[in-house]
């Protein structure tokens, strides 16, 4: 990964197949329409629309907000995509693991963050938490008005069902793990 990140840059790989699909089947599932949705993921009609018929390449950020606002982990959408990277303006995880655990899914990530621009992250549904391990490198991460500081060997958890950001911290990339705990919902975001 360069070591700035390009705003605003597509979260997947080329050859993604299928997300739109999926995407469209979730919220088909869930009786919401397209409009519904994207005023619920604060994402335009259009980019969603795009989304579902595999015109478009989102952003990171705009599958977080999709799958908030349908109250399902990411993992959902991405299933079956061969490498498993997702990239967002300044976050590049790799997923190693998904854990289902009766009412709770856990998605486990390898994750990079280098130096520059911060990573904004949308609000998940309610009760998800974020679980980071640093292996090197400062990270600043949380909720985005109240951020914490972890650097090698230090563990720090919040709650993210608000806006929360990442942040190396100096001018090293930070190496970590990242654990998101999804407690299954059955009423997603009005």
């Amino acid at each position: 990964m360069s070591s700035r990140a390009a705003s605003g840059r597509p979260a997947l790989e080329p050859g993604a197949e299928g997300v739109g699909a999926r995407l469209r089947r979730l919220r088909e599932q869930a009786g919401v329409s397209l409009s519904e949705l994207a005023r619920r993921a604060n994402v335009g009609k259009a980019t969603l629309s795009g989304l579902e018929n595999g015109t478009r390449n989102p952003t990171l950020e705009t599958l977080w907000s999709v799958t908030a606002a349908l109250g399902v982990p990411i993992t959902t959408l991405l299933a079956g995509q061969r490498s498993g990277v997702v990239r967002g303006t300044a976050v590049e995880a790799t997923l190693l693991q998904v854990f289902d655990d009766g009412p709770v899914t856990y998605e486990l990530y390898r994750m990079v963050v280098p130096p520059g621009p911060a990573q904004a992250s949308p609000a998940h549904h309610t009760g998800v938490t974020e679980h980071v391990t640093v292996f090197s490198g400062v990270l600043q991460a949380g909720p985005a008005d109240a951020p914490l500081l972890a650097g090698p060997g230090e563990h720090i958890s919040w709650t993210s069902d608000v806006p929360h950001r990442y942040a190396a911290v100096g001018d090293e990339p930070v190496q970590a793990s990242l654990l998101i705990r999804y407690p299954r919902t059955a009423n997603p975001q009005p």
